[in-house]
């Protein structure tokens, strides 16, 4: 049986999850006894033993996390380079952001606040300029818009035409 981490709450039902780097966690009930987690665990050895595979694959082939030194200069190119874009299609969008901040997001490149302060990841420079631009608009779009509804997308359409295919090209890295 693989080993797992056990995770006891307040829920009603045993669920398995695999992460990212390939550990198996159990969610289980307050009062599930071990030999009922147990017996769960090994009826999904099968399924269990695939995603773990799967996990541990995608993470070996995964790059390696960028060291300090990357991240500081990726957020320096950040700094220099997102305030001209910005600033340019804020004055074709006819919007004024209140901010602009530069993060270490891994799971979004950008963000709009109900302030409208625009905060942006620095592996975004990772990207293609194409896809950078996408964010920054997007984010703008925001200004007006701020959900994603038909009027955001008519809105991101109206300045990107063609924002399908950069959103193609961001690669979260």
């Amino acid at each position: 049986m693989e080993p797992y981490e056990l995770i006891r709450s307040r829920r009603r039902t045993l669920a398995l999850e695999v992460t990212a780097d390939g550990r198996l966690l159990v969610r289980a009930p307050l009062r599930c006894s071990q030999a009922r987690i147990d017996a769960f665990v090994g009826a999904h050895a099968a399924w269990i033993e695939k995603h773990v595979a799967i996990q541990r694959e995608r993470a070996a082939r995964r790059p390696p996390a960028p060291t300090a030194a990357e991240i500081e200069m990726l957020k320096a190119r950040a700094r220099a380079e997102l305030p001209e874009k910005i600033a340019w299609w804020s004055k074709t969008m006819g919007v004024a952001p209140t901010g602009f901040k530069v993060t270490t997001a891994r799971k979004r490149y950008g963000s709009c606040s109900a302030k409208n302060s625009l905060c942006f990841s620095c592996f975004l420079m990772n990207c293609p300029e194409e896809a950078v631009e996408l964010v920054v608009v997007h984010e703008l779009c925001h200004i007006r818009e701020k959900n994603h509804g038909p009027r955001f997308y008519a809105l991101l359409e109206q300045y990107l035409p063609d924002w399908r295919e950069r959103k193609k090209l961001l690669t979260m890295s």
